[in-house]
């Protein structure tokens, strides 16, 4: 691949609800590019894009996958982004790395959840954008119908650029509606327009032209006069109109057919922003706190930003990055400005899907990728040391959906924990913790797909067989009421025996509040020396209550009496006083089990708000309140997080796709009492299995 100028250089990003076909349309983009020889297909595993096994093997996209192709005299940079939601942290980064967007909708399905849940992030940057009416071949397709929708849906910015001709079977090629030509068949061939299609593509190019006008004074002007724009005229207001997000121009095609690609690529070239026109990136010197506006020249200060880490066995990983400013060279020393520490570059590529090519250096608004960085993860910037720039990071959605992973076999449980390590680091919507309470290895992702794939990973890509389950609720016991419990631990053996007598006091402490340790011994009945040994006792205590064998929190243990021999006592003897003297104590407080519970912050359609309501309700749910929100509201509610591991799987179901939300951990309170008893009865199954 020859090398581009910062201005020859579109970053496009394919997205769209899964099937509406972005792999087949970036498959085809390369085909008649010349960079592929054959047409891969997504329902045969052959495609460019989609080329990690699990991807092969479920027939959807799963990860970002960068599809550089030449076309007349420009580079396009295709990133081919997931459509199914559990990958929405590989849509973000796509997003974060492109300057405008191709949103592909299926002409037979029309726009779907995944469309709608898409449009309001591009519209919150104003992102440039087209949208691709794909499928025309297929039975059902209807452009009409698909573009009034999206203009109901999405407002009166969705305007015609091209009308398709025919459609289902009968689909052959597409009209331009700036240069007013047919253009036929797979190789793009220019006719005149079919007559019987003539005054619908005056209409709708009427409608074009009005919205191209409407971008710039002096062109309303000659447009309101009544004066013919001319064809450079309307590529100008169309391009103005497509930076500031006011015009998404809607196109028509089929990948599979290879109908409408070429043109799609011209009107990349031809409107699309280059990085250069696209609004300047901002930085932050992170030594003077400073805000740097970073315009794409090559000439300027190094600025770098990882938007993807792949996590390889073999290779080591693969760190795939958007240059923002400034000119990244091959084999060169430079700065991880986040970690304050320096970095070495080997040889730069350019990745064509799983293809390296390559390359000496990347310019600013370049993509490409280098392996076996050291230091740097994804959203880190990469600079020059003297000067220090930092990018804001790529903001990627937290995890809702839990599952708690076992090794399968020692061998497992050895290389468990690195590779755990190593799929956290390609994909920042995962995470991995232990639960101190259970001891649980717990992995969070996005959707249960999500975690099934990670889980397919460390199988596949490292060697480690995990068994998955529901993580166990960690469950906390406490007391209600104050009591007094005294203990006298006293062992004959012969020599030496063992005493130890302790009085304890235990109160109740408010919600949160955990333990606390007290003595008020007087008189020297328990000897100072001894008295740490009585708060070592309780402490290992406060391990298991005497409900369901949970952790006992917020009490206060108070030592006010107890005795000692000079001969037999010790620090054991105390500990084990005070470890029976606080479990009979417990006993006697009136203990009740504790639950997790946890705030949502859910976000659904209006339509959806009452079944989302009574649905919570359902799981023993308080809302405390709703916002409405332009077309949606916002509830926000606490529940046992007992009752809400799986509310990724039911708020999808409720809301077709259409809903989102976060959680966070609140507080404990106490379980009701007949769900405290089947908590109860399984913990005591647990303990006689075990």
């Amino acid at each position: 691949m020859q090398a581009y100028g910062t201005e020859q250089i579109r970053n496009i990003v394919l997205l769209s609800h899964g099937g509406a076909g972005k792999t087949s349309l970036s498959e085809a983009a390369l085909f008649v590019s010349g960079a592929v020889t054959r047409l891969g297909r997504v329902d045969e595993g052959n495609t460019v894009s989609d080329f990690d096994p699990d991807e092969v093997k479920r027939h959807i996209s799963i990860n970002l996958s960068l599809i550089p192709t030449e076309w007349k005299s420009h580079k396009v940079n295709i990133i081919d982004a997931p459509g199914y939601a559990d990958f929405e942290g590989e849509i973000r980064a796509g997003m974060a790395a492109a300057d405008g967007a191709v949103l592909v909708v299926c002409a037979a399905s029309g726009v779907e959840v995944g469309t709608e849940m898409i449009w309001p992030r591009l519209e919150e940057g104003s992102k440039p954008r087209f949208i691709f009416v794909n499928k025309m071949d297929r039975e059902n397709a209807d452009f009409d119908r698909t573009l009034s929708q999206m203009q109901t849906l999405f407002g009166g910015k969705c305007v015609a650029l091209h009308l398709p001709i025919g459609s289902q079977k009968d689909f052959t090629g597409i009209i331009d509606l700036v240069k007013m030509k047919a253009f036929i068949g797979p190789k793009a061939e220019p006719q005149a327009i079919p007559t019987a299609l003539a005054d619908k593509a005056a209409s709708l190019r009427e409608k074009l032209v009005e919205a191209a006008a409407e971008t710039d004074d002096e062109l309303v002007t000659k447009y309101l006069e009544g004066e013919e724009l001319t064809e450079a005229e309307i590529y100008q207001g169309l391009g103005t109109g497509i930076r500031e997000g006011k015009i998404a121009p809607v196109l028509a095609g089929s990948s599979l057919q290879n109908i409408g690609v070429n043109v799609l690529l011209d009107a990349i070239c031809e409107l699309m922003p280059s990085p250069k026109q696209s609004p300047p990136a901002k930085a932050t010197n992170p030594q003077t706190h400073e805000e740097v506006s970073l315009p794409a020249e090559a000439t300027g200060p190094l600025a770098a930003q990882v938007f993807k880490t792949t996590a390889d066995p073999y290779t080591g990983r693969l760190t795939c990055l958007r240059i923002y400013s400034g000119t990244l060279h091959s084999d060169t020393h430079v700065w991880n400005a986040n970690r304050a520490r320096p970095e070495r570059l080997g040889q730069l590529f350019l990745l064509r899907g799983k293809t390296q090519v390559p390359v000496d250096l990347l310019v600013a608004g370049d993509i490409g990728a280098v392996a076996k960085l050291a230091e740097t993860n994804t959203s880190e910037t990469l600079c020059a040391r003297e000067q220090p720039l930092m990018l804001p990071p790529i903001e990627f959605p937290k995890p809702v959906y839990s599952i708690a992973v076992t090794a399968k076999t020692k061998a497992d449980q050895d290389k468990m924990g690195s590779a755990l390590t190593r799929i956290v680091e390609e994909d920042p919507t995962l995470t991995v913790h232990k639960d101190p309470d259970t001891a649980e290895t717990i992995l969070a992702g996005l959707g249960e797909t999500h975690a099934d794939v990670a889980v397919e990973k460390m199988r596949r890509k490292f060697g480690v067989d995990v068994t998955t389950s529901m993580p166990k609720v960690s469950y906390k016991e406490t007391i209600t009421v104050q009591t007094k419990a005294e203990y006298k631990h006293k062992k004959q053996t012969g020599g030496h025996g063992q005493y130890g007598h302790v009085f304890l006091e235990l109160e109740p402490l408010p919600r949160g509040s955990g333990f606390e340790f007290a003595e008020k011994v007087v008189g020297g009945v328990v000897p100072k020396n001894y008295i740490p040994a009585v708060e070592k006792g309780v402490v290992e205590s406060l391990q298991e209550g005497v409900v369901a064998h949970c952790p006992v929190v917020d009490v206060r243990v108070t030592l006010f009496d107890g005795s000692y021999h000079d001969v037999d006592s010790s620090d054991m003897s105390f500990k084990i006083a005070a470890s029976q003297a606080f479990k009979k104590g417990v006993g006697q407080a009136q203990p009740v089990l504790l639950e997790p519970v946890v705030n949502l912050h859910i976000r659904v359609p209006d339509a959806y708000m009452g079944e989302t309501i009574s649905g919570l309700n359902s799981k023993r749910a308080r809302v405390q309140g709703t916002v409405p929100e332009d077309g949606t509201t916002i509830i926000e509610a606490q529940a046992p997080l007992a009752e809400v591991q799986r509310y990724a799987i039911d708020l999808r179901s409720i809301t077709q796709g259409r809903g989102s939300f976060t959680m966070e951990f609140s507080h404990y309170e106490e379980v009701p009492a007949h769900i405290a008893q089947k908590v109860i009865a399984e913990a005591a199954k647990r303990e006689r299995e075990e």
